[in-house]
C-alpha cells in the first residue's frame, strides 16, 4: 500500500470498496481488516481514497467480499488511474461529481451559455436536455432526476460557500417558453447573494470553456470541466493555478451583488412586458 495525495477518482473508488464491503459482508472496517490481516488504518486508507491499494490487496479484499476475478479485472482496470492527476469519465457518470460537490467546502463555477446545474429549475433542465437533442423521453427524465439529486446540497445544515459567475449570454439563450425562463430568472434572483452576472461585453471571457473550481477542507483542490464528449477533472498544480486566475479575473469583471440583482430583475420584467415571450434582448 503507497501513501500519496487522494483524488476525486480515489475518493470515489475507495467510497465503492466501502459500500461493496457493507453489501457483501458483515464486517466493519476493523473487523474487515482483521480478517485479512492487515492493519486497521489500512482498510480506512484504501476506503476513503488515501492510500493506493495493491492489485494483491484487492484481490484479497474482493475474494473476502465473494467476488469473482471479472469483477477484481473490471475494478482494477479503473483503479490503476485512481491517482492520476488528470482523468476522464463519460458524460452519462454523475458518481464522482456528485461526491465532489457533496464533499466542497467552497465551489466556484462559471457558466457562459446556460444557467449553473446546481441552480437550474426542473423545468429549465428538462427543456435544455430537449434543446441538446437527448431524444429518448426516459433519459431525459433520468438525467433531469439525477441533476435535481445532485442540488441536495442545499439542504444540507453544513452547505458549501458558492459563487456562481452566469455569463449574460446564458440569460439570453431561450431555453423552454417564457413561463420557463421567467421561473428561471426567478430561481436566480432568488439566490442573487451566490451569483454574479459576468456582462455581455465581457466577450473574451466568452470564449473560454465552462469551468468549476472546488477546495475542500484537508484534500487538494479540484478544477472540473465538460464537454459533450467528457468531463474532465484536474488536480496539477498548474490546472489550480490557471484556474484561480480566470476566477481573478472574473470577479473583477463581474456585476456586483447588487447589480446583479438588478439586472436580473430587469430580465424578470422583460419577460412580463413581452405577452409573447420572444424578445432574446431582455435587458
Amino acid at each position: 500500500m503507497t501513501a500519496i495525495i487522494s483524488t476525486a477518482y480515489s475518493r470515489d473508488l475507495g467510497d465503492e470498496l466501502r459500500r461493496l464491503r457493507e453489501n457483501n459482508t458483515s464486517f466493519g472496517g476493523r473487523a474487515m481488516a482483521v480478517q485479512l490481516g492487515w492493519d486497521p488504518s489500512k482498510v480506512s486508507n484504501i476506503e476513503t481514497g488515501k492510500a493506493r491499494a495493491t492489485e494483491v490487496d484487492l484481490a484479497q479484499y474482493f475474494a473476502t467480499c465473494g467476488k469473482d476475478l471479472d469483477y477484481l479485472l473490471d475494478f482494477t482496470s479503473r483503479y490503476r488511474h485512481a491517482f492520476d492527476l488528470y482523468f476522464a469519465q463519460v458524460p452519462e457518470n454523475l458518481r464522482t461529481l456528485t461526491m465532489v460537490e457533496n464533499m466542497a467546502t467552497k465551489i466556484f463555477a462559471f457558466e457562459i451559455l446556460s444557467i449553473p446545474g446546481l441552480l437550474q429549475t426542473e423545468a429549465y433542465a428538462h427543456a435544455l436536455f430537449v434543446e441538446t437533442g437527448c431524444e429518448s423521453l426516459e433519459d431525459i427524465e433520468k438525467f433531469v432526476a439525477l441533476r435535481m439529486e445532485r442540488q441536495s446540497i442545499w439542504r444540507r445544515p453544513y452547505r458549501p460557500e458558492c459563487v456562481f459567475y452566469v455569463h449574460e449570454l446564458a440569460l439570453r439563450m431561450r431555453i423552454g417558453d417564457a413561463k420557463v425562463m421567467e421561473d428561471q430568472y426567478l430561481r436566480l434572483l432568488f439566490n442573487a447573494h451566490i451569483v454574479r452576472i459576468v456582462p455581455a461585453n465581457a466577450v473574451g471571457l466568452a470564449l473560454h470553456s465552462p469551468l468549476s473550481l472546488f477546495d475542500f477542507g484537508k484534500a487538494s483542490p479540484l478544477a472540473y470541466s465538460e464537454t459533450d464528449l467528457a468531463k474532465v477533472f484536474a488536480q496539477d498544480a498548474s490546472a489550480i493555478k490557471s484556474s484561480r486566475t480566470l476566477f481573478e479575473r472574473l470577479d473583477a469583471v463581474a456585476l456586483d451583488e447588487e447589480q446583479s440583482r438588478s439586472m436580473l430583475a430587469a430580465y424578470v420584467s422583460g419577460l412580463r412586458e413581452d405577452p409573447h415571450g420572444h424578445r432574446t434582448d431582455l435587458a
